[in-house]
């Protein structure tokens, strides 16, 4: 018998689905998340507290409404909570998987005891509603007689596809791959994000009427006059140009057996799908590996290494080792920065394969133009100064000379590949703290029919926030084209419509 609501969480502690074990997930790449038992789902759905002020909103880009739909969790009303799920989040099952769920950082109970486990229902409620046929294609009652063209098919241009065609716009999505998904097919790996899921979004999309097309690339293949034809163009083209060692003055950053992850993990994709693998092979098998960046993106180069069969693996970080619990500087309901060991990195032999604070000095000629070795010097870092910037010294006598044949460059991204929009449609770059990103305002660029988001205007960034810049960009674009939008905002007006004479706030 479960308790009443007010005591599910003085009940019942955090659980989350055991995963596969990793010597039998690491054997293939397919994904390896396990659910809970139906009763033991509502547990934790109960374990809300339904907080007079949830705080869960405030860490969530797309203003989930999450304590609505676990209340329909925690009774089995699967198909009411994914309704609630989809009023602000077109993809709950991407999310579910991928997102580092910042809500979960922000939820109230997580004052006192450990958080409500947010992203396995979301991603509970996704797949229930697909499992049951909840999920249909949406094509709307009326064209508006207004095109729009998407440039960019990742998690911002599918959201902004979806809700601009819903709004009744015909849109075409132009995408320089071979299928459309962006880093949702060709970025995380499958092991993370199995591909059907994000290929049956895509499906219902073209059923609700968005036409997709690939191997387009504007700009090349693709003349940017095309655009032209237009009522509307929104750029939603990531930001994918990878942060190298070129221009460091770090010797050796070109030799042979050096890579972007980007690089890597696509072609791991494309075998998965079953395709041809395009350029040089990039394989990790009987290799000794380093990656270098500690994020997401060299988690993701840890566990594609140790499937493929690498001999050996190391991922160094420039910065120093997370606290194990939040910092005095670092409080609740902030992002708690705070260590994670990813499920890749629980996969390395022994359970630990990271080293913190070590730069890289320089990459070893084996004489014949391949790396087989890394020069790197250990670091220490000073307290923040009064502008939050601090000052990295090299620690004297800690060189060390890492052997590899294999360097994964998981280092982040500068900027999105707009040379093509620059220069063709006469658009403006602006710095940001990763590097450059078109620039707009309110998601208008300086041309007032060209819009941007995601990535491409923001810097390179969450999942989560590419769905909610994908969203807040296609308001902006019908609101543009129709003088007022019905379309929801994630900004704390989900409901609230634009009416001609209406202000919006």
């Amino acid at each position: 018998m479960l308790p009443d609501k007010a005591h599910g969480f003085m009940t019942f502690g955090r659980e989350l689905a055991p995963n596969r074990p990793a010597d039998e997930r690491t054997k293939n790449f397919n994904e390896f998340v396990r659910s809970l038992p139906p009763e033991d789902l509502k547990k934790q759905a109960y374990r809300c507290m339904n907080c007079g002020v949830p705080f869960c909103h405030s860490g969530c880009p797309l203003g989930n409404m999450i304590p609505d739909f676990n209340d329909y969790a925690k009774d089995d009303a699967w198909r009411e909570a994914l309704e609630i799920l989809h009023s602000t989040n077109n993809f709950p099952e991407f999310t579910g998987r991928i997102c580092p769920a910042p809500c979960e950082s922000a939820c109230v109970l997580g004052i006192i005891d450990p958080p409500v486990t947010i992203e396995m229902l979301e991603r509970e409620i996704a797949d229930r509603g697909w499992e049951l046929g909840c999920i249909e294609p949406e094509p709307p009652r009326q064209r508006t007689g207004k095109r729009v063209a998407v440039v960019g098919s990742g998690p911002s241009g599918l959201a902004a596809a979806q809700q601009l065609n819903r709004a009744g716009h015909a849109v075409v999505v132009y995408e320089r791959a071979d299928a459309p998904g962006g880093l949702l097919t060709y970025g995380i790996p499958n092991f993370k994000l199995d591909k059907n899921l994000v290929f049956r979004r895509v499906k219902q999309l073209e059923d609700e009427g968005v036409i997709f097309r690939c191997n387009a690339e504007v700009g090349k293949n693709v003349p940017v006059e095309e655009l032209n034809a237009f009522d509307a163009v929104l750029l939603a083209i990531g930001s994918t140009r990878p942060r190298t060692f070129e221009g460091m003055n770090v010797p050796g950053w070109d030799l042979n057996g050096i890579h972007p992850a980007m690089d890597f993990l696509t072609q791991q994709t494309r075998r998965v799908l079953g395709k041809v693998v395009d350029g040089p092979e990039i394989l990790a098998a009987g290799r000794k590996v380093v990656v270098i960046g500690g994020g997401d993106t060299g988690s993701d180069c840890v566990g594609t290494s140790i499937r493929q069969g690498c001999a050996s693996i190391l991922n160094i970080e420039l910065f120093p080792k997370p606290p194990a619990q939040r910092a005095e500087n670092n409080p609740w309901p902030q992002w708690d920065a705070v260590l994670r060991t990813s499920s890749s990195h629980q996969e390395a032999p022994g359970g630990n394969c990271r080293e913190w604070s070590i730069n890289t000095k320089s990459f070893e000629n084996d004489g014949k133009g391949n790396v087989c070795a890394i020069h790197t010097v250990r670091v220490e870092w000073s307290a923040p100064d009064a502008t939050g910037r601090r000052t990295m010294t090299e620690i004297p006598g800690s060189d060390m000379r890492i052997e590899c044949d294999l360097v994964l460059l998981a280092m982040g991204f500068t900027q999105p590949e707009a040379d093509m929009f620059v220069s063709g449609l006469g658009l403006e770059m602006e710095k940001n703290r990763f590097g450059a990103a078109i620039k707009a305002s309110n998601f208008q660029t300086g041309r007032s029919n060209i819009f941007a988001c995601g990535d491409a205007r923001r810097g390179q960034s969450l999942v989560v926030w590419a769905i909610h810049e994908g969203r807040e960009a296609a308001r902006a674009i019908d609101l543009h084209l129709m003088g007022y939008t019905d379309l929801p905002s994630a900004n704390g007006f989900l409901y609230e419509a634009v009416r001609p004479g209406v202000v919006e706030k």
